[in-house]
């Protein structure tokens, strides 16, 4: 019983010497338990001040009062009441390396105290446009000619929601930034001439890149719409194909689907159409993408039906080193695309092939997007490529684009962004009252 009162009476003194405690204790503000973050104050500031450019604004306009009132007063409004500031603007001179100028400032304390932090921001001249200038491909060697199919007579397939020539305008928009010449080709006939050797406008037919817009079909001249090219269905028109890609090294570049499934001359084929309505046009089938790689290859002819693509619906993705351009380029193509036209990486194996570039992860043995080099025996040195993007229809050229970039990869340089009087820094600097 005793014990049991003792212990009664030392619960009583530890919570009575607790409670006295409480009392007296003097807990800290909320301010100094979780103090502002001045830096990060600072540059949210002044990322809002210039949401719609008015920051910038004022720091190229020193002698406007009243933008620069302005701007005190959004300032002010921006912060907490107990914070104080200081406000600089430097000009940013790179004529004799790079030196900051001062050129206005605004502050509502004399003094902000040993409690202060602040944040840099760059800001540019709106009269000012900062540009990037691509390298041209083939500037520096043989080559540098980007020709584009946009034959008024030929109908395209496995296009569906385009024209041939709005995909044609597209890719011109798109890529012509980047070659020494680029040349629409206007017609079978003008597209006979180059596969001749023939220059249309005196560029160098040598080492070009030749984009089919027309999806699964490949306009043919009227020239060759006869024998021998008309074999198997003019499978053997790819096969010559093949043979020009190889003696002039152009880089063949099919859009979406099976790579040369149908040939197409609207005067010549008027009468002939394939089987759904589109006229104009011939079937090759799979034999047109043999022969072509059997032209390729320089091999004798022996094309057959057997396929060397697979129908099989797979969803692709672009591989890390094509997404990671994505940004240089400013070309941005989902980055999950389905393919039912992917064609055979063990296949291609026996044309002397090697991949230049995945543009999509495999797929098993197929891989929907690559550039295909081709290296004759015992050569170390490509003679003729051919992208092939078995996609599923619509065709997103931006993916043709970002292919043919990755592959080249020329450079982008940048203007000078420290020009003088085209750069300025705002520094904003802030302080909590009672500090000092």
């Amino acid at each position: 019983m005793i014990r049991t009162i003792e212990v009664l009476f030392v619960i009583i003194i530890i919570s009575g010497a607790f409670i006295a405690v409480s009392f007296f204790t003097v807990l800290p503000p909320p301010s100094q338990v979780s103090p502002i973050n001045l830096r990060r104050l600072s540059f949210t500031t002044l990322q809002t001040l210039d949401s719609s450019y008015d920051l910038s604004k004022a720091a190229f306009t020193d002698d406007d009062p009243v933008l620069w009132g302005n701007l005190q007063v959004a300032l002010s409004a921006s912060l907490p009441p107990n914070v104080i500031y200081n406000l600089t603007v430097y000009d940013v001179n790179s004529a004799d390396g790079q030196v900051y100028n001062f050129s206005k400032s605004m502050s509502n304390a004399q003094s902000l105290g040993i409690t202060n932090d602040a944040s840099t921001y760059a800001v540019a001249s709106s009269n000012v446009s900062f540009n990037f200038t691509p390298e041209k491909i083939g500037a520096q060697g043989n080559g540098g000619t980007l020709y584009i199919l946009n034959c008024s007579d030929a109908n395209g397939w496995w296009i569906t929601g385009y024209t041939a020539q709005s995909l044609a305008q597209d890719l011109y928009n798109q890529l012509s930034p980047y070659f020494v010449n680029t040349v629409m080709v206007q017609n079978t006939s003008q597209l006979g001439q180059i596969l001749n050797g023939t220059p249309l406008q005196g560029e160098n037919v040598q080492n070009a890149v030749v984009i089919n817009t027309y999806g699964e079909a490949v306009p043919i001249p009227s020239a060759y719409c006869k024998a021998p090219y008309s074999t198997d269905s003019y499978a053997c028109y790819s096969y010559y194909l093949g043979q020009r890609v190889n003696l002039y090294n152009w880089t063949w570049s099919s859009i979406v689907g099976y790579p040369f499934y149908y040939v197409s001359n609207t005067a010549t084929f008027s009468g002939a159409q394939n089987s759904w309505g589109i006229y104009g046009m011939q079937m090759t089938g799979q034999g047109g993408s043999r022969g072509f790689l059997e032209g390729l290859n320089n091999q004798a002819y022996a094309s057959n039906t057997n396929a060397i693509t697979d129908s099989a619906s797979r969803q692709v993705t672009l591989t890390q080193n094509v997404a990671g351009l994505c940004n240089y380029y400013g070309i941005y193509p989902s980055t999950y695309q389905t393919a039912t036209r992917a064609l055979s990486n063990s296949t291609l194996a026996g044309y002397n092939l090697k991949v230049g570039l995945n543009i999509f992860n495999p797929s098993g043995d197929y891989l929907a997007g690559a550039i295909y080099n081709h290296y004759a025996a015992g050569s170390s040195n490509i003679s003729g490529s051919l992208l092939a993007l078995g996609l599923t229809r619509t065709p997103d050229v931006r993916v043709t684009g970002l292919s043919l970039l990755s592959y080249y990869q020329p450079r982008l340089y940048a203007s000078e962004y420290t020009a003088e009087g085209t750069s300025r820094v705002v520094i904003l600097q802030l302080g909590l009252l009672g500090s000092g």
